[in-house]
C-alpha cells in the first residue's frame, strides 16, 4: 500500500486595487476643470486546470456524544461521525497504475475542560457504514473498532474508515460515516471532555 499523504488544495487569489482620492482635486489653471488622470486596471484569467482532483470533505466539524446504554460498570456515550465524502473527478488515464485511495481516522486523547486527567482515545471506538457507493465491489468499509474496556484498541492509531481498491473508482463520489462509542469506567471523573478525530485521505 502506498502511504503518501495526499493533500489536495485549491487557492483563489483576489487582488484589489484600491483607488481613492488623496487631498483636494487640483484645478486646471487654463479652464477651471479638474485635472483628471486615468488608471489602467488589468487582469489575466488563466485556463482552468482540467486534470481532475481527488478530494476529501466532511459534512460538519463536530460530533457530540450523549450518554446512552450505561450500566453499573461502564458508562457509554454514543454519537455519529459527520458524513465523510471522497470525490474523484479524474479520468482513468490521469490515475497512476495500481493506485487506490483509503480514508483513515485517529483520535487524540479527551482533554478535560479546566484541567484534570485526560481520557485515552483507546476508549473511543467506531462502526463504519458506507452511505454512497453500496453495491460497488471496489468500495469497502473498515472493520469495527472496539474500545479498550471491551478488549479493543480504540482509535489511538489510524484506523480504516473506507477505501477503494480498484482503478474503477475513478470519476465518482462515495460517502461513509461511523457510529461512535465512548466506553468509560463507571468511576470516571465528571466534566466536559473533548478530542479531535482526524480523517486523512491517502493514495
Amino acid at each position: 500500500m502506498k502511504t503518501n499523504l495526499l493533500y489536495k488544495t485549491a487557492a483563489v487569489g483576489v487582488a484589489a486595487l484600491l483607488l481613492g482620492s488623496a487631498g483636494t482635486a487640483l484645478a486646471s489653471a487654463a479652464d477651471g476643470e479638474p485635472d483628471s488622470h486615468g488608471v489602467d486596471v488589468n487582469v489575466e484569467v488563466t485556463p482552468i486546470d482540467d486534470q481532475g482532483v481527488l478530494a476529501l470533505s466532511v459534512a460538519g466539524s463536530t460530533a457530540t456524544l450523549s450518554e446512552n446504554g450505561s450500566d453499573e460498570l461502564v458508562r457509554q456515550f454514543t454519537g455519529t461521525l459527520p458524513t465523510v465524502t471522497v470525490t474523484d473527478t479524474r479520468t482513468a488515464d490521469q490515475v497512476p497504475d495500481g493506485a487506490f485511495w483509503t480514508v483513515l481516522g485517529s483520535a487524540t486523547d479527551f482533554t478535560k475542560s479546566g484541567g484534570g486527567e485526560a481520557i485515552s482515545a483507546s476508549n473511543l471506538g467506531w462502526v463504519p457504514t458506507l452511505l454512497q457507493g453500496d453495491g460497488e465491489s471496489f468500495i469497502s468499509v473498515g472493520d469495527d473498532v472496539a474500545a479498550e474496556v471491551d478488549g479493543g484498541r480504540g482509535l489511538v492509531d489510524e484506523e480504516l474508515l473506507y477505501l477503494a481498491d480498484s482503478a474503477d473508482a475513478v470519476g465518482g463520489t462515495w460517502s461513509a460515516n461511523a457510529d461512535l462509542k465512548l466506553r468509560l469506567p463507571a468511576d470516571v471523573a465528571p466534566g466536559s471532555y473533548s478530542s479531535v478525530l482526524t480523517l486523512s485521505l491517502f493514495e
